[in-house]
């Protein structure tokens, strides 16, 4: 399979995702309306108030989904792995994007026209009860990230972040990480300043719950950070 020109008749993203649902003729209707490219790390694929004219599905690599605040601080809302759909919910609701999606590791993107997705909606049933189901999921996660940030302290979000990215991407054999994030890029996931991040993340060494090394941080006591995070 050609990177920058995936079938998607067996795809491994296709199949992980509501696209799952597509019988053979709605998937060669998909594979010839989409497009591929390669993103580095660092590229834009939308940003936040524009119009986007269809939605992205990640066969490989990974973005950050942030918004932006009023002194252009990033908070980081969710990640897009291989097999996530993002830019469907402006899409649909035919409004601008309410969030900007960067790539952080090297990723190939298939877009996908919205008119393919409203012609998908109307001819499978199943495909908009997925569409509806993940939209559901997404403002469940969005629910419980806004509830976090008000009853939780700095700590315990922390600890959940961090398991939150060991259950997104997992970790290593030694319990490394897969994922690669800037100490600012964590910051503005639990939403705090980056200098209290790196305090906390001290801390948690020093209590033998992470190992560091540069970037890349080691989960040692899942248990404990567990615990941390569900202290309220």
């Amino acid at each position: 399979m050609d990177e920058l020109n995936p079938t998607c008749l067996g795809c491994k993203s296709t199949s992980n995702n509501l696209f799952r649902s597509l019988n053979e003729a709605e998937t060669d209707y998909l594979e010839k309306s989409k497009s591929c490219n390669k993103y580095k790390r660092g590229e834009i694929l939308y940003r936040e108030g524009t119009r986007i004219t269809g939605c992205y599905c990640v066969m490989s690599g990974i973005l950050k989904i942030y918004k932006t605040g009023g002194i252009g601080k990033e908070q980081i809302i969710a990640f897009a792995k291989s097999g996530d759909i993002t830019g469907y919910r402006s899409v649909i609701s035919n409004e601008q994007a309410c969030t900007t999606a960067e790539i952080i590791e090297e990723a190939v993107i298939c877009y996908i026209p919205a008119q393919v997705i409203f012609d998908l909606v109307k001819r499978n049933s199943d495909f908009s009860l997925s569409l509806m189901q993940l939209s559901c999921k997404e403002l469940n996660q969005a629910n419980s990230y806004i509830k976090d940030i008000a009853q939780k302290t700095v700590r315990e979000r922390l600890a959940e972040v961090l398991l939150m990215l060991d259950k997104t991407f997992g970790t290593e054999p030694d319990g490394t990480l897969k994922v690669t994030l800037t100490r600012e890029e964590l910051a503005n996931i639990v939403g705090t300043a980056t200098e209290s991040v790196i305090r906390l993340l001290s801390d948690f060494k020093s209590e033998k719950l992470i190992g560091l090394t540069g970037k890349k941080i080691q989960l040692l006591n899942k248990a404990l950070l567990n615990k941390i995070s569900n202290f309220n």
